[in-house]
């Protein structure tokens, strides 16, 4: 079985993935609690090998761990087999992330147009063309971050979250402005980079995945063809696959 450790910037995901490279774990944690959730999957699976992808900051200890336990361990980068080919100029400084959502992708489709939208802490625009070349794509800040960066650097807009209900397109309060704005203002951005795409590479395949997937998604007027919970988790486990 392989195990996957994907530390993000807002936490940590664990995974298990049998032979048939079928999810059977999932759990998310932080780096106080890591340690001590690894012991209780080591002792409930029959772990073989290991995938590390870091995007937030790292946890010490990690690969003594597991070289302890005798269990192959891997950090996820561009020096690894890949499932594609890259056409990227700073490979070294290509997020981990980014290589496990194209991969991921793969997996349900190869040699077509795909674009990947991961909406997370950063919403990242990753694109792999028909020939399973990666050609990069874009990074521009997620929900979270809008919110944020409104209330530090302005004197009296506060620090809000996405409410519950669905945001109105005219706000009619201080609030409801900032949702609308951030909210319709993102899901217009992702819209656009769909039909911007879609001019010049057709047809085209697009994912949508990340911790803010379903909330955007109601808002997104083009159509996604996957949403995919697990895509990130599923490309690492691929990409381990090709190389343990």
């Amino acid at each position: 079985m392989n195990l996957i450790i994907d530390i993000g910037n807002t936490g940590i995901k664990l995974a298990v993935f049998n032979e048939q490279q079928q999810l059977i774990y999932f759990k998310k944690t932080d780096k106080y609690q890591v340690l001590n959730k690894l012991d209780k999957i080591n002792n409930h699976f029959s772990i073989k090998a290991v995938m590390l992808s870091t995007v937030g900051k790292p946890v010490s200890g990690l690969e003594a761990y597991f070289k302890h336990k005798k269990i192959k361990f891997f950090n996820l980068s561009s020096n690894l087999k890949l499932p594609f080919k890259l056409a990227y100029n700073t490979q070294q400084t290509l997020g981990a992330d980014r290589l496990g959502l194209v991969a991921g992708a793969l997996k349900y489709k190869k040699n077509a147009h795909q674009l990947i939208i991961d909406a997370g802490t950063c919403v990242t625009y990753d694109f792999i063309n028909a020939e399973n070349i990666y050609l990069g794509g874009a990074i521009s800040p997620g929900l979270q971050l809008r919110y944020k960066s409104l209330n530090d650097y302005t004197a009296n807009l506060p620090l809000l979250n996405t409410p519950d209900k669905p945001v109105k397109l005219i706000g009619n309060d201080t609030n409801t402005s900032i949702q609308s704005g951030v909210i319709q203002g993102l899901a217009n951005e992702i819209d656009g980079f769909i039909v911007n795409y879609n001019l010049k590479f057709r047809p085209l395949t697009v994912y949508l995945t990340g911790g803010d997937e379903k909330l955007l998604d109601r808002y997104i007027k083009n159509k996604i063809f996957v949403n995919s919970k697990f895509l990130l988790l599923e490309g690492i486990n691929h990409i381990l696959n090709l190389n343990k």
